[in-house]
C-alpha cells in the first residue's frame, strides 16, 4: 500500500453470496482511480503526505486553476492522505487505484449523511417524549422544558431541540471489506455506508486481519456449511405399549 486512502462514489446496497452460500449484506462503492496532484515532504511542509485528484473536469474556478496549476490534470475534488510507502518511489501524475486494498481490510468511510428535513426532539435526539396517559391530551412528542427560570432567563446554546436533521458529515469505523475488483475499480463494503446514492465518500485504511485469522474464519464457515447439509436424525419409538415406570423405593 502506497497511500492510506481514496476518494470514491457510493453506487448503492446490493446482496453478496459467499462460496459457503451464507448472504452478507453490503454497499457497491466505485472508488478512483485517483491521481497524485502533489506530494508534501516533511523538510517543505512538515509533514508528509499525497494529495490525489479525483474526477477529471474541463474547466475550473479561478482559485482551484491557481491551486492545481502544477498538477496533472484538472480535477473537481482533491484530498490529502498519510503516504505509507517512500514518498521517492512516488511521482506527480501516478495513478492509485482499488487495488491498494484487500479482502478483510477495516478501513472508515466517511460521508454527507441524507438529508432528513426539520425533524422533532424524539426522531432528532431521540428523547423519550412525554406520558401517555394521566390526563395529557398533546404532549406525547414534546421535548419538555429548554431552559430555566429566572436566571438565566435564556435558552443555553447547544440546547437539544427540533431541527434540520442529517446532511452532514458522517464517518463510519472499522468497515470490512468484501471484495475488491480492480478492473471494475468496485469495492464491496460489509454494511451500510452513509451517504446518499453517487454520494462523494472517503475511503481510509484502518487495518488488516492475519492471514491465520482468515483461514480460521473460512474454516468454520465451511464446518457451519457441512453440518446445516446433513439431516437431522429422529428417533422413533418402538410400537407397543411403553415401557413401565420402575417402583418406586421406600
Amino acid at each position: 500500500m502506497s497511500i492510506q486512502g481514496l476518494l470514491g462514489r457510493k453506487i448503492g446496497m446490493t446482496t453478496y453470496f459467499r462460496e459457503d452460500g451464507s448472504i452478507v449484506p453490503v454497499t457497491v462503492v466505485r472508488l478512483g482511480p485517483c491521481i497524485a496532484t502533489q506530494i508534501r515532504t516533511k523538510a517543505r511542509d512538515g509533514y508528509e503526505a499525497v494529495q490525489v485528484g479525483f474526477e477529471p473536469v474541463k474547466r475550473l474556478t479561478k482559485p482551484q486553476a491557481g491551486h492545481q496549476q502544477r498538477s496533472a490534470g484538472k480535477f473537481r475534488f482533491q484530498k490529502e492522505f498519510l503516504a505509507t510507502a517512500d514518498l521517492s518511489t512516488i511521482q506527480v501524475g501516478q495513478k492509485f487505484d482499488v487495488s491498494i486494498f484487500k479482502v478483510g481490510d477495516f478501513v472508515s468511510v466517511t460521508g454527507i449523511s441524507r438529508g432528513r428535513g426539520y425533524q422533532g426532539g424524539m426522531r432528532r435526539h431521540h428523547f423519550r417524549g412525554g406520558p401517555r396517559t394521566h390526563g395529557q391530551s398533546d404532549r406525547q412528542r414534546s421535548p419538555g422544558a429548554i431552559g430555566a427560570t429566572t436566571h438565566p432567563g435564556h435558552v443555553w446554546k447547544g440546547t437539544r431541540m427540533a431541527g434540520h436533521m442529517g446532511a452532514e458529515q458522517a464517518t463510519i469505523s472499522k468497515m470490512k471489506v468484501v471484495k475488491v475488483d480492480p478492473e471494475q475499480n468496485i469495492m464491496l463494503i460489509k454494511g451500510a455506508v452513509p451517504g446518499s446514492g453517487d454520494g462523494l465518500v472517503t475511503i481510509r485504511f484502518q487495518g488488516r486481519e492475519s492471514e491465520e485469522v482468515l483461514r480460521r474464519r473460512a474454516a468454520e464457515r465451511a464446518r457451519q456449511a457441512e453440518a446445516a447439509k446433513k439431516p437431522e436424525t429422529i428417533q422413533k419409538q418402538p410400537k407397543g405399549r411403553a415401557p413401565a415406570a420402575a417402583p418406586k423405593k421406600g
